[in-house]
């Protein structure tokens, strides 16, 4: 199993030796979000900063940002790394599209199925020199003259994943991507019973092995030295859920667990704007279902019981401890934990 951990976006200064620490702790990838600071820049100077850690957006928003835009960033991230980027990237919501970035919103499934197709027939005009005719309902690409072909980045194409939550979604995912990105506000009932089932659906049709798709995240983390560590991580973790789950977005989630009338309680909160009363409307045995718990010397087992067969990549530091540390004995054995993953896909 592989474990990712977030950079400190606050401020760039402190990207490099954030992410050499992270590679010299053995951590698997480093990732930066899209919540309030550019995810792409902390990437840039981790590439420059570091030799064999993977880096990669969880996740990026993409529909703001032109295939043509993306294909760029990625294809100067892939450079830089040495081939050690993978994109993530989201959707996210309606609300956020049209009133955050002013951008406009369409049904995101056929969207995000043409921005994947076109960001690869991007990169294979630059690098196989094949014709640029991307023509589709969202997006047309079909302009590319020499003086705007980047040069070779002579590595393997940037692996995309993509951040899925529906049942529709987790089906593109397995259709279009090299891997998914499960939202963290996820249960192990809900991985087994339908987002593996519609990724596998997925996967029939791109002829892609399980072996080659890699998913990530599907629930928190929370751990500490002791007991009392663990209690504090729970609060934060508790808040978390009881925030994803007032978002009608994630509610399949909820009523996977016949818990819909809690996400809409909390969403009524929300426009009541009770956002200090939410975490207490999340009991422990409901934050249990979305969490593998425990001190440092129980985690391996929780992990393996919360996470095993389903997640190949988990997240260290979505549980509020800042720095994501790990012991590194304890980070060994999780990475010891044996998953379906292997390899992304090789070659063009």
């Amino acid at each position: 199993m592989q474990v990712m951990t977030v950079l400190p976006q606050e401020n760039l200064n402190s990207i490099p030796s954030a992410a050499l620490d992270a590679e010299n702790a053995g951590f698997d990838m480093i990732a930066s979000m899209e919540n309030r600071y550019d995810p792409f820049l902390p990437l840039a100077v981790s590439a420059v900063s570091t030799n064999k850690i993977k880096l990669g957006t969880a996740v990026a928003i993409c529909f703001p940002r032109s295939p043509m835009v993306m294909a760029n960033t990625c294809w100067d991230l892939q450079k830089a790394s040495k081939g050690r980027f993978v994109l993530g990237i989201g959707p996210q919501i309606k609300p956020h599209n049209e009133k955050r970035f002013s951008v406009p919103w369409t049904p995101p499934v056929p969207r995000m199925r043409e921005y994947i197709q076109s960001l690869r027939a991007i990169w294979r005009n630059w690098e196989l020199g094949e014709k640029l005719e991307f023509r589709g309902d969202h997006y047309n690409f079909t302009l590319m003259t020499p003086n705007f072909v980047p040069e070779s980045n002579s590595e393997l194409p940037v692996p995309i994943t993509m951040a899925a939550v529906g049942p529709k979604m987790l089906e593109l995912a397995g259709e279009v991507c090299d891997g998914v990105h499960l939202h963290p506000f996820c249960t192990r009932s809900y991985m087994e019973e339908v987002a593996m089932p519609r990724i596998e659906k997925g996967l029939k049709v791109s002829d892609l092995v399980r072996g080659s798709f890699q998913i990530a995240g599907g629930g928190f983390v929370v751990t500490g030295a002791t007991d009392s560590d663990v209690a504090k991580a729970m609060e934060w973790v508790r808040y978390r859920v009881a925030f994803y789950g007032s978002t009608p977005s994630y509610w399949p989630v909820l009523e996977h667990h016949g818990l819909g009338d809690l996400g809409r309680k909390l969403n009524a909160m929300t426009k009541e704007g009770l956002w200090d009363k939410l975490a207490a409307q999340i009991s422990d045995d409901t934050l249990q279902l979305f969490a593998a718990i425990g001190r440092y010397d129980q985690l391996t087992e929780a992990i393996k019981l919360r996470f095993g067969g389903c997640t190949d990549m988990i997240y260290s530091n979505l549980s509020g401890v800042k720095e994501g540390g790990l012991p590194a004995d304890l980070l060994e054995d999780i990475q010891n934990l044996a998953v379906p993953f292997k390899n992304f896909k090789k070659g063009w």
